[in-house]
This record gives structure tokens, sequence and C-alpha cells, in this order.
């Protein structure tokens, strides 16, 4: 069994009925919005976000049911956000299936999003926590403002490592820790305990999407269900090529890579890969998604010993363990 399957385990009546409450409030007289929603969630995915909150939740000792509608509005935003994504984009695969734009158009999967963000905020509300609406309010705007962030980055060579973390805690990141955080305050969690979880779900939510810009030029296409350079392709600046940029002692390289960066295509892939490999660009970036995994463990010190608190350890060791 996987790493990520026996942590599943844990929690495995949790993440069924998550999945039942995602399919019925993604229920809508609209024919259209049932079809895009059901395209998207049929995907499937890793469902890491959800599983943070209820093992979150766990770990602080709750006993409730409203960590599920939790954890389901935490998977909505994240769906949205996807459906959004791959319009601005332009993507056409993602987790080896056709996009839903590619399906049913830009239009469609825009709009759709905004119902899916829409339904989760209709969730979190049913809660009836201020609290857990202060988080998510403030974690939608971070993670739009992060979209936006990376539209400016994206075609600039020029790109800083601290731009590029700044996109990263803001579009992937912020939603680890919200969730975490979430999980905690409706556990009921001291406040020393909601901090240490929303530091956990931050240092986990950035190594993880470190790791995923690592597997961008170093991973089987088949299993990610992306293709290899597809970050060049679109011209983001992540960090394995800010760091090949910075390293390369070849100017017609740096020069490649610039242009690469600035048009998006991968005319050089070959020449790029084997650039951010030499300079051990991979293996810096890897090194620093170690860091910000080992700081979500220490995270997990405020935290009793349970069974859920080990579960969230193993994830903070898979993410940066994983090859897809």
């Amino acid at each position: 069994m996987s790493p990520l399957a026996t942590v599943k385990d844990l929690v495995r009546a949790d993440l069924g009925a998550v999945d039942a409450v995602i399919r019925a409030s993604m229920k809508s007289t609209v024919g259209l919005v049932d079809q895009v929603a059901e395209h998207i969630i049929s995907g499937g995915g890793k469902r890491l976000r959800p599983l943070i909150v209820l093992l979150s939740s766990r770990a602080c000792g709750y006993r409730g049911s409203s960590h599920i509608d939790a954890a389901a509005f935490i998977e909505f935003i994240h769906t949205a956000t996807l459906l959004h994504d791959d319009v601005v984009d332009g993507s056409s695969r993602r987790r080896g299936r056709d996009t839903a734009n590619a399906v049913y158009g830009n239009q469609a999967s825009v709009l759709v999003g905004d119902f899916v963000y829409s339904r989760a905020f209709q969730m979190m509300a049913a809660i009836g926590s201020q609290r857990v609406m202060e988080i998510m309010s403030e974690a939608t705007n971070v993670i739009a403002e992060g979209e936006v962030l990376q539209l400016m980055n994206a075609g600039d060579p020029d790109t800083t490592q601290q731009r590029y973390l700044e996109v990263i805690y803001r579009k992937t990141a912020k939603l680890f820790e919200s969730g975490a955080e979430v999980a905690a305050v409706i556990a009921g969690a001291s406040p020393s305990q909601q901090r240490a979880l929303a530091d956990y779900g931050k240092h986990l939510g950035t190594a993880y999407q470190l790791i995923d810009d690592v597997l961008d030029y170093r991973s089987n296409p088949t299993e990610r269900g992306k293709n290899l350079g597809d970050d060049l392709a679109e011209g983001k600046p992540t960090l394995p090529l800010i760091q090949a940029l910075k390293k390369s002692t070849d100017a017609g390289v740096r020069d490649m890579i610039r242009n690469a960066i600035e048009h998006g295509g991968l005319d050089q892939l070959e020449v790029i890969v084997s650039t951010i490999e030499s300079t051990g660009a991979l293996e810096y970036t890897r090194a620093l998604a170690q860091d910000e995994a080992d700081q979500a463990l220490t995270a997990l010190q405020a935290l009793p010993e349970t069974p859920y608190k080990q579960g969230l350890a193993s994830l903070a060791r898979f993410a940066v363990e994983r090859s897809s």
C-alpha cells in the first residue's frame, strides 16, 4: 500500500462522507453546471486538501461532523481555482484527461468555477462560525492575488526566488494553511494549536508545490497526467528555471532560457532540462522543499500524540518523496 493510501485509511469513512457531500452539493438544476462539475469531480485527484482538514480536526480530538462539510468546501475552492486556472493557462490536459475548458469551452468553465466558489461559501455560512468565514474569505482573496501575481511573473525571466515563493504561498500554500486552521477552529482547539496547524499547512503546501515544480522537469508524464515542461511552455519561471538561469556559466544557454521564459514553447526543452540538471537546480529546489517539510513537522509538536498526528507527519514526508 502506498504511503498516501495508508494515511487515507485513517479517515476512510470520513473521506467517503466528503465525496458524498461534494457530489450532493455540486448538483444544480442547470444541466451544463452538472455536466462540467461532474467532469472535474470524476477526474479524481489526491484529495490532499480535504485529507488535511479531516486529519487536523481528528488530531485536535474533534468528534462532530462539521469537518466533513469543511473538507468539502476546501475542495470546492480548489476545484474552482482549477477551472479558472486552466482557462487562464490555456491548458488542455489535467490528471491525464481533457480539461473542462477543452471539452465545454472557456465560458462554461469560468462560469461553473464561479458557481463552485459561491457554493463553497454557502457551505461555510451553514457551519455558523464567524472565524471560519474570516479565514476563508481572506484565503480566497489571497489566492486571487496569487493568480494575478503569477500572471505578472509569466514571461518575465527576471522573476526572483522571492517573487516566485510569494506566488506559490498565495496560489497553493494558503489553501493548505486555511484548511488546517479551519479544522482546528471547528474542533475548538486552543489558539496555539490553531496557529500550529496553520503553520503546518503553510509549510506543507509550499513543500508540495516546490516538488511539483521539480516534477515538471523530472517525472513520468503518464503518472502525472501532465507533459514534461508544461510550465516552460507557458513561460512560467518556476524555481528550477530561476536557479538554472542564476547558476549557468554559459551566456548562450542563459539567453536561451530567458528567451524560452519570455516567449514560452518547448523548442529548446532538451538543452534547458540538461542545464537545470547540471546546475543542481532540481537538488536546490528539493532541498528547499525538504526544509519546508521539516518546518511542517516541527509545527506538529503542538499536538498530542495520536495516529492522526502521525498521519499529518506522513503527509509532510509524502510531499517531498513523491514521484507524481
